[in-house]
């Protein structure tokens, strides 16, 4: 039969800790008086005592009519008001409907002016006017435009760079375009088959230059204004 090892220890806690628990409890622990014994309403919150001030203080006057008081009596108009309601009615503007919107034929009803579907905004006093804030926007741009411009110049000036003109844009453009042609049309003229390293390298040579030329052209296309430095 199996028999624990932690048998004997087991015994031993038990029979060392069995003679304190004879008086129900640890006896050091301090019996109870009993004189201090739980009286009626000892566990319920007590509020704080009442000053004397709250008490002098005096109630509000209160706004009804207090019971001795008596109604005026005796006053009396002389205003007719079935003639005066009469006029009234007989002058007055009749009541305009309020114009409404449905949804479908035996639908719910809504009022149209707060549906959106009434063009409110154009009757607004600022309706097609520019917003400040784009006008002061563009002003900003425009100023932030020209305070660059001056600034390029100013360092243009001091690099001694100089701006092509139109003309001198326009027949670099064409002298671009007719070296393009020229290294076209001999590239044009390599033969079909190419099986040695020096038609290779020409061909390569060929390609790379179109490529810089039409890069060139592109560029001079793309941008009006042209800076280059004095020689």
């Amino acid at each position: 039969r199996y028999i624990s090892t932690f048998r004997p220890s087991v015994k031993r806690e038990a029979e060392k800790n069995k003679a304190q628990w004879k008086t129900m409890g640890p006896a050091k622990v301090a019996v109870p008086s009993p004189k201090h014994f739980l009286q009626k309403h000892s566990k319920e919150p007590k509020l704080p005592a009442r000053k004397k001030e709250q008490d002098s203080k005096k109630l509000p006057a209160l706004s009804v009519p207090r019971r001795t008081d008596r109604p005026v009596m005796g006053v009396q108009s002389k205003k007719n008001f079935i003639n005066t309601n009469a006029v009234a009615a007989i002058t007055g503007l009749p009541k305009k409907p309020q114009p409404i919107c449905v949804d479908r034929r035996q639908g719910d009803k809504y009022l149209l002016e707060t549906s959106g579907l009434v063009p409110k905004y154009i009757k607004k006093k600022d309706y097609g006017v520019t917003p400040k804030y784009v006008t002061q926007r563009n002003e900003e741009m425009k100023r932030a435009q020209k305070e660059y411009e001056a600034r390029i110049l100013e360092h243009l000036k001091k690099r001694a760079m100089k701006q092509l003109s139109d003309e001198e844009r326009r027949s670099l453009l064409q002298g671009l375009k007719k070296n393009w042609e020229e290294v076209y049309r001999e590239f044009q003229r390599l033969p079909v088959q190419i099986d040695t390293i020096p038609k290779k390298l020409y061909k390569e040579k060929l390609e790379s230059q179109m490529k810089q030329l039409e890069h060139d052209i592109e560029v001079i296309e793309k941008h009006k204004v042209i800076y280059i430095a004095n020689e």
